[in-house]
C-alpha cells in the first residue's frame, strides 16, 4: 500500500513534534495524543504489516481492510475515550539457538498492532531527540552493519584495547513495569498515550488456553516493545554511562548498543575491570541480570603491542560476526569481521532441515529456495574479509542439497559429477560482498 494523502501531513505533523522535543530537551511534554486523529491511524494502518499471523480475535488484515473506515474511527474514539482494552498477546514458541531451546514471541491482535504504531510514531519522535549516538537498534536509518561499523572504528582507535560483552538475561521479560513508566512519565506526560502504555504493559498472555499476566517485561510481538526497551536501556545504561561512568575513566571508552546487545571497548584494563564491578549492581537496581557466562572480558590488544611471550588477543562476538585481528594487503593489523560459528552451524540446520522435508519437490523449486536463503544470508553477512566464510556456507548447502536428493529414492544417488551436471542447470549464487568497508581492509 502506496503513501496516502494523509502521509504527508502525518509527515508535517511528526516534524512538529521532532522539533518541538528537540527544543525542549529534558521537558515532560502534556499534549502529543491530540496528533493523533483519523490521518494518523490511516497512516499507522498503512505501516502495519498485512501479512502477519492473527491474535486471540483470528481477525485478519485482510478482514479489518473491509470496513476500514469504521473500524478505524471506533479505534480512535475508545484510545482518547480510555475505553479501549488491550487485548491477551497471543504467544508461540520458536527454536532458539541449537533447536534445543525455544524463543516466546508475541502475536497481537491486528487493531492493536495499528493503535501500537500510531503510539510507536509519536514516542519515536520524541525521542529520537534524546536518544545517544551509541544506540542502533530499531531506529530508523541505523541498523546492525552500522553498530558493526562504530565497534570496528572504537577497536581501531583505540588499538584493540579490553572489551566488555555485556548479555542481559531474559532482558524483554525483566524490564519493570513500574520503573518502566517513571522514566516514561519523565519526558512524556500526555495521560492518553500514558494510559495506553499501561494497559499494553498489563494485557497478558495467551498461551494455548491460558491466560496469565506477567510482572515484568514488555509486551513482545508488537511494535512498541522494540521502542519501551530501548527507552529503558537509554536510562539503565547509556545515560549512566556517559554521564557517570566517562567522566570517572582514566582512559578512553566507547560504548555500542544494538538493543539489548552491548559492548564497550576500554583503553586501559583497569577501567574496564571497575566497570564490570558495578555493573551487576547498576543492573539489579532496574530488574535486570547480567548472563554470568556470556558477559566476559576480553583483552583485545592488536597483536603487535603483546610482545613475545604474551597472550595473544582474544576474539568477540557482536551481531552474529565475530571480530579478530588479522592482517591487511599492506601487512598492518586491521581488525576483521566473520560469520560467528554459531550463525554458521544455524543457517546449515536450517538448509538441512528444509533440505529434509522439501526433497521430493521439483528441483527447480529447490533451486529457487535455495538461492533465496543463500542470498539472504549473503545480505547481512556478506562484509568486507567474510568470503571464505560465505563460501564455505555455499559449499556445505552444496553438499547437504546432494545428500538429500540422493534420498529421493533407492536409483536416486548422485554422485558429485552427476551433481555438478545438475548445479550447471540449476546453479545456486555464488558468495559475494554486499556491504564492502568504507576502511578498506582485505
Amino acid at each position: 500500500m502506496g503513501e496516502t494523502p494523509g502521509s504527508q501531513t502525518v509527515s508535517t505533523k511528526l516534524g512538529r513534534i521532532a522539533k518541538m522535543a528537540k527544543q525542549m530537551r529534558g521537558v515532560p511534554l502534556t499534549t502529543l495524543a491530540h496528533h493523533i486523529d483519523k490521518a494518523w491511524l490511516c497512516e499507522a494502518y498503512r505501516r502495519t504489516r498485512k501479512d502477519g499471523a492473527v491474535g486471540i480475535d483470528g481477525q485478519s488484515a485482510q478482514q479489518y481492510e473491509e470496513k476500514l473506515e469504521r473500524n478505524l474511527e471506533a479505534l480512535l474514539e475508545r484510545a482518547k475515550a480510555g475505553t479501549y482494552q488491550a487485548p491477551a498477546v497471543r504467544r508461540v514458541h520458536i527454536p532458539k539457538g541449537d533447536g534445543s531451546k525455544t524463543r516466546p514471541i508475541g502475536i497481537p491482535t491486528f487493531e492493536d498492532k495499528v493503535l501500537q504504531r500510531a503510539v510507536h510514531m509519536v514516542l519515536e519522535a520524541v525521542y529520537e531527540q534524546d536518544f545517544r549516538p551509541c544506540s542502533y537498534g530499531f531506529r530508523p536509518g541505523r541498523g546492525a552493519h552500522q553498530a558493526c561499523d562504530a565497534l570496528w572504528r572504537a577497536a581501531m582507535d583505540l588499538g584493540g584495547g579490553w572489551v566488555l560483552e555485556v548479555d542481559i538475561e531474559k532482558y524483554f521479560d525483566s524490564l519493570v513495569h513500574e520503573q518502566l513508566q517513571v522514566m516514561l512519565s519523565q519526558r512524556v506526560r500526555d495521560g492518553v498515550l500514558l494510559r495506553l502504555i499501561g494497559k499494553w504493559l498489563n494485557a497478558g498472555v495467551m498461551e494455548g488456553s491460558e491466560l496469565h499476566h506477567p510482572e515484568a517485561g514488555t509486551p513482545q510481538g508488537g511494535v512498541i516493545s522494540p521502542l519501551l526497551a530501548n527507552i529503558y536501556l537509554h536510562e539503565v545504561m547509556d545515560e549512566w554511562f556517559e554521564q557517570q561512568v566517562r567522566p570517572r575513566l582514566k582512559g578512553r571508552a566507547s560504548l555500542v548498543r544494538y538493543a539489548d546487545d552491548l559492548v564497550i571497548v576500554f583503553e586501559r584494563e583497569a577501567d574496564a575491570k571497575r566497570v564490570l564491578d558495578v555493573l551487576s549492581k547498576r543492573f539489579a537496581q532496574y530488574g535486570l541480570k547480567l548472563h554470568p557466562d556470556k558477559t566476559r572480558l576480553v583483552p583485545f590488544n592488536r597483536p603487535r603491542w603483546i610482545g613475545r611471550g604474551g597472550r595473544r588477543p582474544g576474539t568477540l562476538d557482536f551481531l552474529g560476526f565475530t571480530f579478530y585481528w588479522g592482517r591487511a594487503r599492506s601487512g598492518a593489523w586491521v581488525v576483521k569481521k566473520r560469520t560467528a560459528k554459531d550463525r554458521i552451524s544455524r543457517t546449515l540446520r536450517r538448509i538441512n532441515e528444509w533440505c529434509r522435508t522439501h526433497r521430493h519437490d521439483d528441483v527447480e523449486k529447490q533451486q529457487r529456495a535455495l538461492a533465496q536463503k543463500l542470498n539472504g544470508h549473503y545480505a547481512y553477512f556478506g562484509v568486507t574479509s567474510n568470503y571464505e566464510a560465505l563460501a564455505r556456507v555455499l559449499f556445505e548447502t552444496e553438499g547437504i542439497w546432494r545428500r538429500w536428493l540422493s534420498r529421493r529414492s533407492r536409483r536416486a544417488f548422485k554422485s558429485w559429477v552427476k551433481m555438478k551436471k545438475l548445479m550447471q542447470r540449476y546453479p545456486l549464487p555464488r558468495p559475494r560482498i554486499v556491504h564492502r568497508a568504507a576502511h578498506g581492509i582485505a
